[in-house]
């Protein structure tokens, strides 16, 4: 409209006031121009330091979340070593006295033989012998305190994992792989065996063949 106008006054000669009018329509419109280039450049600044916080945002989060995965992997191989210690001290104060235990384990078997040997009859063996139970009784208690346990499996199924067969005999009237004589006791060192039992173990009688 401003254009069509001015067109128009180009070919009329212009009043001063006219022109008066038109230099303040132009310097306004400039003065928008300027206002709005001036706006645009300011949210373009703006926008470029909200991606630049956004990307510094992004950067500590990932930071943070590396650094939290750190932490529970150090806690938890943490709680790893500390459990494994814990196993390997329970492991070694159990079986500590393995060696030990083997080494006492023949004078518990001499004195049971010493008390097997004894005559009945004999009034003085008999007073020695009740001395060897005393201290026989008392040295299983102790071990026994100490999780030393006996294998005694008379009469007992025949068990490969606890005893040592050391000869089969058939037994008329007993199953067959049942121990029919303890001839060594074994030993148990808090549930972990440390010498098998051996024994002598009953077998199935042959079969009679009645073909004939």
């Amino acid at each position: 409209m401003t254009t069509q106008s001015n067109e128009n006054k180009n070919e009329q000669e212009l009043t001063p006031e006219e022109i008066a009018a038109q230099e303040i329509i132009d310097q306004a419109e400039e003065q928008v121009e300027s206002q709005l280039d001036f706006s645009a450049n300011a949210i373009g600044e703006d926008q470029e330091k909200i991606n630049e916080l956004e990307l510094a945002l992004a950067a500590a989060q990932s930071t943070v979340a590396d650094q939290k995965d750190s932490v529970i992997r150090a806690k938890a191989e943490v709680d790893n070593v500390r459990r494994r210690a814990a196993q390997d001290v329970e492991k070694a104060r159990k079986f500590a006295l393995e060696k030990f235990a083997s080494e006492l384990l023949p004078v518990v078997d001499n004195l049971e033989r010493a008390i097997a040997s004894v005559n009945a009859e004999d009034e003085t063996q008999k007073a020695i012998a009740e001395g060897v139970e005393l201290t026989l009784q008392s040295l299983l208690s102790a071990l026994g305190k100490f999780g030393i346990n006996p294998v005694d499996p008379q009469d007992q199924p025949f068990n490969p994992e606890l005893h040592q067969a050391m000869s089969m005999q058939e037994v008329e009237g007993v199953e067959p792989n049942t121990v029919i004589a303890v001839m060594q006791k074994g030993y148990e060192l808090n549930g972990r065996l440390i010498r098998p039992a051996m024994v002598m173990v009953s077998k199935a009688s042959p079969s009679v063949d009645t073909s004939a």
